[in-house]
């Protein structure tokens, strides 16, 4: 299990070598990945695509994908090029594309046309002010019991 996402808050499986794995007939979210330094640090591995679909089997895992060809140059060959899966319990396809569009904003991977932005404009918001209670560390003195001014 690799964990993606925003505060790494996504249970993917995986990774699994994308060679040799297939693809089950279900709806998720996945992202492939490969290990940018393998020998100084084998347990690290990037983000290079991030997508979802509503049956993996028929995405052309694992290399007929339309951007199967970036993977693989990305990683230097198609034998250093992971999978991790995800699937949402209970989510549909805008949720599934919710969760790509987070992973793509913090990852950033190179093989995604489309990219996202993670920032929030102050506009979006508003402003917000609210009364605050007195710091609990003063205590107001009774009347007549305080020092005289």
């Amino acid at each position: 299990m690799i964990r993606l996402g925003s505060l790494a808050g996504y249970p993917f499986e995986g990774p699994r070598l994308l060679v040799g794995w297939t693809a089950p007939a279900a709806a998720a979210v996945y992202a492939v990945l490969y290990r940018p330094r393998p020998d100084t640090h084998p347990e690290q591995y990037a983000v290079i695509y991030a997508g979802h679909s509503d049956n993996l089997a028929a995405e052309g895992f694992p290399f007929r994908h339309p951007r199967a060809g970036c993977w693989t140059k990305r990683a230097g060959d198609r034998f250093k090029v992971y999978v991790a899966v995800y699937d949402p319990p209970g989510a549909r396809a805008a949720h599934r594309e919710q969760i790509t569009q987070e992973l793509i904003a913090a990852y950033r991977p190179g093989c995604n046309s489309q990219q996202y932005d993670q920032r929030w404009e102050p506009e979006w918001i508003g402003s917000y002010q609210a009364p605050t209670a007195d710091p609990l560390t003063t205590r107001k003195q009774p009347p007549g019991t305080g020092p005289t001014t």
